[in-house]
């Protein structure tokens, strides 16, 4: 009877919880797959584990019943109970991979077949595919008609090429973004790429992706036997999906593709398609990558963001895939500032340096609500025509709120957010007039975009200025930032690629800026005391050393923001001008 047992959640960061959880699938062949939630039946007064199962987020995974107890319903129980589970986080429809023998389980339970294949099924209990598939129906077009599924991270010139390439065989072409968020780019901004990117081809329609492409991050292996086996099974579901409802609902008839040189995954997905889906109906075209033996690829425009080079990713895109470029890669250099570890009274990833209302975590959690903000600058500036300052000022405002909106009220970035949209700006604006985007060209760039922003008022900056006579974060924009395309910029150039060239570049922009945020802590004599301190480490550097400024700037209440800020934006322009 139901009365006689009780759900319980296991905690599986509890050592003994993970220890009894894999112990008690192990009795029934299976493993303890990725979960962030499980929980387990126990019989009313005991401690036994006699079924259990896991959620991460809407998928069910590691369910298992005591061979004994298989008449009790406990599956049913424990199935609904993980349901539930899944509504209070906001998840209407809960879908579930399974050994096909154990299909009958959950259909007796409401759920619906997705997809099969001889090892494993594919069944969710709510409508959530159906409602996708009702939309993919507005978007039917008639004649012979081609689907190609992209990640697109980014999009490049050779996304745009296979499109190209497969509109010379049918009258339309469907082009269908992935969803899942575990890129680079997030899943919005690789649908608004895609989109740009083709906006100017003739039939052709870009649909939104949806949670039944199946990923790494949801197919479950502990019902495989070989761990081996588990992406060719995820893959053939996923085609067979794609055969019985996407392919259906457009009325199309062909997938196109393109060839995979480098990443054996791929290419074995390329395989799998050939062979799976002319027998359901759906001809495959694989078409040859843009670049033959250089192809042009996302994976190596990656590599070049990973190093820095927006000159040599530039060269793989299409112009509209520019901004997110800039963008991406001035978040990255608040990310570098942020990690760059020990610092001087600043947050990182040991300690919250001199602050006690922030910390790594929330400093993370603002620069990512200030990303989107930093795109639409990209896109403002990436204009034939200077946008006007109104513009950059109101995305400037919605970013700052977005940003304390983040943080509870802290101001983490905004002296970031200022250098680094100015530049985003005059950057964008430089390629979309085909200037080129060169130390000198930004330099002045950066300076004709600032001269129009009127001097702020009651800012702890322009404080210091008025007190101290020293510039002004606008003052030092509307200069062109002299020292750091002067002295900065050509110092981290020449030092990047050292082990401590970060650290080291940082202690010169601390030895030469009038930070204002140490003016306002600590006032003019700390302020010079700092600079002073600073060069002397930069001539006799180490870590150690560094590790003991920050604690003796902790207990003066230090923090050189500023030249934090400084740092970012000289990592940002070495990428963009490298």
């Amino acid at each position: 009877m139901y009365s006689d047992y009780e759900i319980r959640q296991l905690p599986l960061s509890v050592g003994a919880n993970r220890l009894m959880v894999e112990r008690f699938l192990a009795q029934s062949q299976l493993r303890l797959d990725d979960v962030d939630y499980y929980a387990g039946v126990f019989s009313a007064d005991g401690d036994e584990l006699l079924a259990g199962g896991g959620l991460l987020g809407d998928v069910i995974k590691c369910i298992a019943v005591d061979n004994n107890l298989r008449s009790e319903g406990l599956a049913a129980r424990l199935v609904s109970h993980l349901i539930s589970t899944a509504a209070t986080h906001g998840h209407q429809s809960v879908k579930v991979f399974t050994k096909p023998e154990n299909r009958h389980i959950f259909t007796e339970m409401g759920f619906r077949l997705l997809a099969e294949t001889p090892a494993a099924v594919f069944l969710e209990n709510g409508r959530g595919l159906e409602v996708y598939c009702q939309h993919l129906r507005e978007f039917r077009h008639e004649g012979k008609t081609g689907v190609i599924v992209m990640n697109a991270n980014p999009f490049t010139l050779g996304h745009r090429y296979l499109v190209e390439q497969a509109l010379r065989q049918v009258d339309h072409v469907y082009v269908i973004a992935v969803e899942e968020n575990r890129s680079l780019f997030s899943s919005e901004e690789r649908l608004s790429m895609i989109r740009a990117g083709l906006s100017d081809l003739p039939n052709v329609t870009v649909c939104p992706g949806s949670a039944y492409s199946i990923s790494q991050a949801t197919f479950p292996t502990y019902f495989l036997k070989e761990l081996s086996t588990a992406a060719d099974v995820q893959m053939a579901l996923d085609l067979n999906l794609f055969a019985r409802h996407i392919a259906t609902a457009l009325g199309a008839t062909t997938r196109f593709v393109g060839t995979e040189p480098d990443d054996p995954l791929t290419a074995r997905y390329n395989m799998l398609m050939q062979e799976l889906l002319p027998v359901q109906g759906i001809a495959v075209v694989e078409i040859p990558r843009l670049g033959g033996d250089n192809p042009v690829s996302a994976s190596r425009l990656r590599q070049f963001l990973a190093k820095g080079s927006l000159k040599n990713a530039a060269q793989l895109v299409p112009s509209t895939t520019i901004p997110h470029l800039l963008a991406y890669l001035a978040t990255q250099a608040m990310k570098v500032e942020l990690d760059l570890t020990p610092k001087p009274g600043l947050v990182d990833r040991h300690d919250n340096g001199a602050h006690t209302d922030m910390d790594h975590a929330v400093m993370m959690a603002s620069i990512n609500a200030l990303h989107p903000y930093l795109l639409q600058l990209a896109h403002l500036g990436h204009n034939e025509t200077m946008p006007d300052v109104t513009c950059m000022q109101r995305i400037g405002l919605e970013a700052e709120s977005a940003m304390f909106q983040a943080t509870h009220g802290v101001n983490t970035h905004r002296g970031a957010l200022f250098s680094l949209g100015l530049t985003i700006v005059a950057a964008a604006h430089l390629h979309a007039t085909s200037q080129g985007i060169d130390t000198n060209s930004l330099q002045t760039a950066i300076a004709n975009v600032a001269k129009h922003f009127p001097r702020p008022e009651n800012t702890h900056g322009e404080k210091v200025h008025q007190q101290y006579q020293v510039g002004s974060a606008l003052d030092h924009a509307m200069n062109g930032y002299p020292r750091l395309f002067g002295e900065w910029l050509p110092y981290y150039n020449v030092h990047s690629n050292d082990e401590q060239g970060l650290h080291k570049t940082l202690l010169v922009i601390m030895s030469t800026l009038d930070d204002t945020n140490v003016y306002h802590r600590c006032g003019e004599a700390m302020a010079h005391d700092v600079k002073r301190k600073a060069s002397l480490l930069l001539h006799d550097f180490s870590l150690n050393a560094m590790a003991d400024m920050n604690r003796a700037f902790i207990d003066s209440n230090l923090s050189p923001g500023g030249s934090a800020d400084m740092l970012a934006l000289t990592v940002f322009i070495h990428s963009i001008t490298n």
